[in-house]
């Protein structure tokens, strides 16, 4: 069992999720990395026993159950979660097979509605639990036909994100919707021409979900959107 704040982080391979995870365990949190292949990371060296790693499959019902489990069974609370892996599609809702958009949102909505739930009662118990939706800008607005079945799955789940506000904020846990625009990972270097020094850094959403996971009860924010380009509204 450990006093020490434990947070569990989806899609921890790369990207926002490997930024996040050492952004945490840098401020000393104790950390599980949720990896389809797990990996200890080099950063987790200087203090291994702050990091747990966990082979996580969001097509897998039970895998948040199991995750949680775990954690509980080895650090005996979880703080916060940061709802991470996701998947993208540029296929337009008409081109979209049901088979591939079953899959858009099995990963991306319910996913992170099974982790949470999973989540819930070890949050509950923490009285400040923390619980961080990776949507999207494309969750706000829709800015190509291409875009449109992704854009989808992110409204869902920015629409989850609020509906856990809700469920939640009497115990004390609080979610919130980070929706940022392009981000220079995998994903969207695959999606876009845009040079990835003209993108938001995970490393800067990193600290944005640090700063939203670690504010008091009484500074609750529901949404937060960051963005790396001049956009009209979204």
């Amino acid at each position: 069992m450990t006093q020490s704040q434990v947070a569990l982080v989806s899609g921890a391979s790369r990207g926002i999720g490997a930024a996040t995870a050492r952004t945490l365990f840098d401020a000393g949190w104790q950390v599980s990395l949720g990896m389809r292949t797990p990996v200890m990371p080099e950063w987790a060296e200087a203090a291994p026993e702050r990091v747990h790693l966990f082979t996580y499959d969001a097509f897998e019902a039970e895998s948040p159950r199991n995750w949680v489990a775990e954690v509980m069974g080895i650090w005996g609370r979880i703080d916060a979660v940061v709802a991470n892996a996701g998947i993208a599609t540029t296929k337009t809702p008409i081109e979209i097979t049901d088979e591939e958009m079953s899959r858009l949102l099995e990963v991306n909505v319910q996913g992170p509605r099974r982790l949470a739930a999973a989540c819930w009662d070890a949050l509950a118990r923490s009285g400040r639990g923390r619980v961080i939706i990776l949507g999207s800008l494309s969750g706000k607005r829709v800015k190509s036909a291409r875009s449109g079945s992704y854009a989808i799955s992110k409204f869902a789940a920015v629409g989850l994100a609020h509906a856990l506000r809700h469920t939640g904020f009497e115990q004390g846990i609080r979610a919130t919707a980070v929706c940022p625009g392009f981000v220079a990972t995998d994903m969207a270097m695959g999606l876009t021409e845009r040079s990835s020094k003209a993108m938001t850094q995970p490393g800067d959403l990193a600290r944005v979900i640090r700063m939203l996971i670690e504010l008091p009860n009484e500074a609750s924010v529901a949404e937060f959107c960051v963005n790396c380009q001049l956009e009209e509204s979204f």
